[in-house]
């Protein structure tokens, strides 16, 4: 199970003992494997998934608690994400207490309506199951015994290279074309298991169509990816693949 000072490390406003306790409520998950992975956003845990899921595995993605976090430039990510409720927008506006609670909500909650989209387009990331106030069920990428590796830290055959790169490259240009970008792309926020590169860590993402930020944010994703497969002995022009999509997105053409 969790130990306990990870248990007292992350604030539960539902007052459960466990923050997972939602997910075994539900028979979603049966039993917390390994922790995987703590970042700067959260920790990840491999847990046995629950017959009704259909899954073996699962993944949950328990953020940190908003005081823990530390996500640089949250503001450039936030641009043009609309709030309808003028007493949120306010309190957001204004750095209240109830305004970074609100604006910590949103964050997760973008991740998992980001995650379902993506997934119903056919884009190359884990499947969401369900949310709670400060975490998110998905498809585990791995087996029992490891968690697929991140994208750097794994040795690619040279087609093989050529073929990972080319998928990169038509997952961010169809993302473009239905209104997101990424934001925060890099070999370090892919994973690679069985010949597939799957994508994660989407709490950043932006809408290319209210986002001001969102061409330089674009561009960066397509650079660090062109720049990752150079090892390859793949050359690119990113600034000229990622002025190009743009201008297709600006033009409906995608």
């Amino acid at each position: 199970m969790i130990t306990e000072d990870l248990i007292d490390s992350y604030e539960d406003e539902s007052d459960t003992d466990d923050p997972l306790d939602p997910f075994f409520a539900e028979g979603l998950i049966t039993n917390v494997i390994r922790t995987e992975k703590s970042g700067k956003e959260g920790t990840v845990f491999c847990c046995e998934a629950g017959a009704s899921t259909g899954y073996d595995l699962l993944a949950v993605k328990l953020y940190r608690p908003r005081q823990q976090r530390n996500f640089k430039n949250d503001a450039v990510y936030r641009a043009g994400r609309p709030i309808l409720n003028g007493h949120d927008a306010r309190a957001v506006r204004k750095k209240t207490e109830w305004g970074r609670e609100y604006a910590f909500a949103v964050w997760i909650g973008h991740e998992f309506a980001t995650l379902q989209a993506l997934k119903e387009l056919g884009a190359d990331v884990p499947t969401p199951l369900k949310q709670t106030s400060n975490a998110i069920l998905m498809e585990f990428i791995g087996d029992r015994e490891s968690a697929a590796p991140m994208l750097s830290q794994v040795r690619l055959e040279p087609a093989e290279a050529r073929r990972v790169f080319e998928r990169l490259l038509f997952n961010i240009e169809q993302m473009l074309a239905h209104n997101y970008v990424h934001g925060d792309l890099s070999a370090y926020n892919v994973l690679y298991w069985d010949g597939k590169a799957t994508m994660i860590d989407f709490p950043q993402t932006v809408d290319p169509r209210l986002n001001t930020h969102a061409f330089d944010l674009f561009s960066r994703d397509v650079d660090r990816v062109c720049r990752y497969f150079s090892r390859y002995g793949i050359l690119s022009d990113p600034a000229r693949i990622a002025r190009y999509h743009w201008g297709r997105f600006l033009r409906s053409e995608l």
